[in-house]
């Protein structure tokens, strides 16, 4: 089994500039099926992933 250990005074780097991910931008992506988000890094602008469909009925 893998842990997890709450690190509050630390921030993630981002993966593409190495900058310190102090705020993790958001954009809704909108389709017929449902809804999606896609998350990017507030400094550089590149995608660090994308959510999972939910499906239309789940909003």
């Amino acid at each position: 089994m893998i842990r997890t250990v709450d690190q509050p005074d630390l921030e993630p780097l981002c993966p593409h500039c190495s900058e310190s991910l102090e705020t993790v931008w958001t954009r809704v992506l909108q389709s017929t099926l449902g809804k999606r988000y896609v998350y990017f890094c507030s400094k550089c602008r590149k995608v660090l992933g994308v959510s999972h469909r939910k499906g239309f009925w789940m909003g």
